[in-house]
C-alpha cells in the first residue's frame, strides 16, 4: 500500500519531504502498539481451547468438552464467564479511550503511548501469575486500558508523522503489527499447548510482556509529532521536529499550515461538542459506521475463536490450533499487500473488491456447515474441512487488505485537527464497544444460530459494500489539512454538510 518511495515532492498541497530514517523507525516503534493488540486477540482464543486452562478457571466448560455426548457441536463452549475473559479487555478499552483522548491532546501522542505500555506490562503480570478468575479478569482489564490508550495515540501518531504520499502505508504498519501479533500468538499457543505439566497457558499469557516492553521503550525513543507539539504551544520544538522527520530545511509551508490548523483547534473549547457540528458530520458518520461494519464482518469472531471454531468443525485440538496459525499467516501476508498498494490503488478499490470476496467466502462456509455440521453429529469429510479452511483464509485475506487497516486509516486521516483527538476517541470507543459485543455474544450466537451466524455476517458484508460504493470518498494522496476542500466539498452527498464550514472559515480569515 505504500507507493512513491521516490524523490521529495512539493507543491500542489504535497509538502516537500524525504522519507527519513527517523520517520521509518518512529513508525515501526509506535506501531508495536498494534503488536500488543494483535497478541491479545490471538492469545485468548488459543488459551481458551487449552484443557488445563479450562480445568483451572472454567471447570463447567471443561466438563462439556470432555464428554462428547453431553452437548452439541455448536454449544460446548457457550459460557458467559469464558466470553467475559475475552471481552472484558474490550470493555476496559472502551472506557479508557476517553481518558486517552485527554492525554493525547494535553500530554501528546508520545506520552500516551508510554502510558499504554505501562498498562500492558502490569496487565501481563496479573494474567501470567493468575491464581483465580478475578486476577485473570483484572489482568485483562489492565490490558484493555493499554489497548484504549494505544489505539487512541498510535494511529494519530502515524498519520501525523508520515509524508502525505506514503501516509497510508505507514498508518497500516499498525494493522500489520496487529496481524503479526495474532500470528505470533497462534504459533506460541501451538507450542505451549504441548508443554507437559499444564502451565503452558501461563507462558502464552506472560509472553505478552515482549510487545508491551517494545511499546514502552519505543515510546521513550520516538519524537512527538509536530502537530502535537505545535497544538500544545511548543512552536520551536514543533518546527525542529518537522525538519527532523521531513529531512529538509524548507518546512515553512507545512509548518504554517499546522500552526493555522492548531490556532483553529485552540478556539474549540469543547472538542466532543465540536465533533457534533454539521461540518464534522461526514467524518463522524463514516468513522462510526466503519468501526461497526469492521466488527460485523465477523473477523474478530473468527480470530478470537479460530481454534474453538475449528474444533466445532471436528478438527482435533492440535489441528485446530494449526489451522488458526494458517489463518494468522494469511492475515499478515494480505496486510503486506495492502501496505504496498493502498497509496497506489486507493482506499475504495480495496474496500469494494474485498466486499465481494468476503461475501462469497462466508456464504460457502455457511452452506458447508449447514449441510454437514449438525448439533450432535459431524459429517465433515477431509475435503470439505479443507474447503472450510480455504474459505476462512479467503475471508481473512480480503479483510486484511481492506476493512482491517482501512477501518483505522480512513478515520485517522479525515478529521480536521480541531476534531482529530475527539474523533479518534469516538472511533476507538465504537470499535471497542462492538468488539466487546461480538466477543461476548459470539459463542452464544454460534450455539443458537448455528451455521446461520455466517449468514448473519454475510448480510452485513453486503450492506457495508453498498455503503462504500455510495458514501466513502477516495482520500488517497490528499494532505490531511486539505481534506475539506479536496474531498468533502467535492463529494456528491457530503458536500451539503460543508456550508457552515465555509462561513466559519471566512470568519477566521
Amino acid at each position: 500500500m505504500a507507493g512513491g518511495f521516490g524523490a521529495p515532492t512539493s507543491g500542489g498541497g504535497d509538502f516537500e519531504a524525504k522519507i527519513t530514517t527517523v520517520v521509518i523507525i518512529s513508525c515501526i516503534l509506535a506501531a508495536s502498539g498494534g503488536l500488543m493488540f494483535g497478541y491479545d486477540i490471538g492469545i485468548s482464543g488459543g488459551v481458551t481451547s487449552m484443557p488445563e486452562f479450562l480445568k483451572e478457571f472454567f471447570p463447567v466448560v471443561y466438563q462439556k468438552t470432555q464428554q462428547p455426548g453431553l452437548d452439541s457441536n455448536y454449544c460446548k463452549y457457550n459460557n458467559q464467564g469464558l466470553q467475559l475473559f475475552t471481552s472484558s479487555l474490550y470493555l476496559a478499552a472502551l472506557t479508557s479511550t476517553f481518558a486517552a483522548s485527554y492525554t493525547t491532546r494535553t500530554l501528546g501522542r508520545k506520552l500516551t503511548m508510554f502510558i499504554a505500555g505501562i498498562f500492558f506490562i502490569i496487565g501481563t503480570v496479573f494474567n501470567a501469575a493468575a491464581q483465580n478468575l478475578l486476577m485473570l479478569i483484572i489482568g485483562r482489564i489492565l490490558l484493555g486500558c493499554g489497548v484504549g490508550f494505544a489505539n487512541q495515540a498510535v494511529p494519530l501518531f502515524l498519520s501525523e508523522i508520515a509524508p502525505t504520499r506514503i501516509r497510508g502505508a505507514l498508518n497500516i504498519l499498525f494493522q500489520l503489527n496487529v496481524t503479526i501479533g495474532i500470528l505470533f500468538a497462534n504459533l506460541i499457543n501451538y507450542g505451549t499447548s504441548k508443554i507437559a505439566g499444564g502451565w503452558g497457558w501461563r507462558l502464552s499469557l506472560g509472553l505478552a510482556g515482549v510487545p508491551a516492553a517494545m511499546l514502552t521503550l519505543g515510546s521513550l525513543v520516538v519524537v512527538d509529532t509536530p502537530n502535537s507539539l505545535i497544538s500544545r504551544g511548543k512552536l520551536e520544538e514543533g518546527k525542529a521536529a518537522l525538519k527532523k522527520i521531513r529531512g529538509v530545511d524548507n518546512v515553512e509551508p507545512e509548518f504554517l499550515e499546522i500552526v493555522d490548523a492548531s490556532r483553529v483547534a485552540k478556539e474549540v473549547k469543547h472538542p466532543f461538542r465540536n465533533l457534533l457540528q454539521r461540518r464534522n458530520r461526514p467524518q463522524l458518520v463514516i468513522a462510526i459506521l466503519m468501526q461497526v461494519f469492521q466488527q460485523f464482518t465477523g473477523i474478530n469472531a473468527i480470530m478470537f475463536y479460530a481454534p474453538v471454531l475449528f474444533q466445532t468443525l471436528g478438527f482435533k485440538s492440535d489441528a485446530s490450533l494449526y489451522s488458526a496459525v494458517i489463518t494468522g499467516a494469511v492475515n499478515v501476508l494480505s496486510t503486506l499487500v495492502s501496505i504496498y498498494f493502498v497509496d497506489r490503488a486507493g482506499r475504495r478499490a480495496f474496500l469494494l473488491q474485498a466486499g465481494v470476496q468476503m461475501f462469497l467466502s462466508q456464504l460457502v462456509v455457511a452452506i458447508v456447515m449447514g449441510l454437514k455440521v449438525k448439533d450432535n453429529s459431524n459429517d465433515l469429510n477431509q475435503g470439505l474441512a479443507v474447503l472450510v479452511v480455504v474459505m476462512v483464509c479467503s475471508f481473512v485475506s480480503s479483510f486484511a487488505w481492506s476493512w482491517g487497516p482501512l477501518g483505522w486509516l480512513i478515520p485517522s486521516e479525515t478529521f480536521p485537527l480541531e476534531a482529530r483527538s475527539a474523533g479518534q476517541s469516538v472511533t476507538v470507543c465504537v470499535n471497542m464497544l462492538f468488539t466487546f459485543v461480538i466477543a461476548q455474544a459470539f459463542l452464544s450466537m454460534l450455539c443458537h444460530m448455528k451455521f446461520g451466524i455466517f449468514l448473519f455476517f454475510t448480510s452485513w458484508v453486503f450492506v457495508m459494500t453498498l455503503f462504500v460504493l455510495f458514501l466513502i470518498p477516495e482520500t488517497k494522496g490528499v494532505p490531511i489539512e486539505e481534506m475539506t476542500e479536496r474531498v468533502w466539498k467535492q463529494h456528491w452527498f457530503w458536500k451539503r454538510f460543508m456550508d457552515d464550514g465555509e462561513d466559519k472559515a471566512k470568519g477566521h480569515a
